[in-house]
């Protein structure tokens, strides 16, 4: 186990838990009643984006702050990129839903990751219709729900806290047929000073 798996490990053992199978419906109904709301589910992945900037923007001060005390000194461990996603990956992704998460597929710049997700406790319980069930109709549309889009906005809004600009996107589902749930982190810009020389572009 790498130190910041173990890093996440003993941050998620510090944490108040709830009942996984409750969590995953409760966010269920929380995609539910925004499919109801838009009907468009291109603005329900809108909306779930939102609201995982806004969880994002309050979870890493939470997150930092528990980091310190438990003497982890993680600010000091995200000079770049590359350590950042191990981080987001293996501690963020540990502490705050008890998954593990992995890191790869950066590109050649070096500004842009995966983070792959084999369990994801937001899909429990969750099954989208096929096209072939529903005769190209209605359901269709629901394809083209990302259901875990609020892992996106999370990331976003997150790493926007520490000056970083991204832009993430649900490019693997599970409940769509693949093997694996990948999230696509871009790096756009860094928004201030501070968050190291190894962001900037050369």
């Amino acid at each position: 186990m790498t130190s910041k798996a173990q890093a996440g490990t003993a941050l998620w053992a510090k944490m108040p838990k709830a009942n996984a199978e409750l969590f995953a419906l409760t966010y269920g109904s929380l995609v539910t009643e925004l499919v109801r709301d838009y009907e468009d589910p291109i603005e329900v992945n809108a909306q779930l984006d939102r609201i995982g900037h806004s969880i994002g923007v309050r979870c890493v001060d939470e997150f930092l702050s528990k980091a310190d005390v438990a003497g982890m000194g993680l600010s000091t461990q995200c000079s770049n990129l590359r350590d950042t996603a191990e981080v987001v990956a293996k501690v963020g992704f540990k502490m705050f839903l008890g998954v593990t998460a992995e890191v790869g597929g950066f590109s050649q710049d070096q500004r842009s990751f995966s983070i792959y997700l084999q369990d994801n406790p937001l899909s429990t319980f969750v099954e989208l219709p096929s096209e072939s069930s529903t005769g190209g109709g209605g359901g269709d549309d629901l394809r083209r729900l990302k259901y875990s889009q609020i892992l996106c906005g999370v990331i976003r809004g997150a790493l926007e806290q520490v000056n970083l600009k991204v832009e993430c996107n649900i490019v693997r589902d599970t409940l769509k047929g693949d093997e694996v749930n990948e999230i696509r982190v871009d790096l756009k810009e860094v928004l201030a000073d501070g968050a190291g020389d190894d962001y900037k572009e050369e």
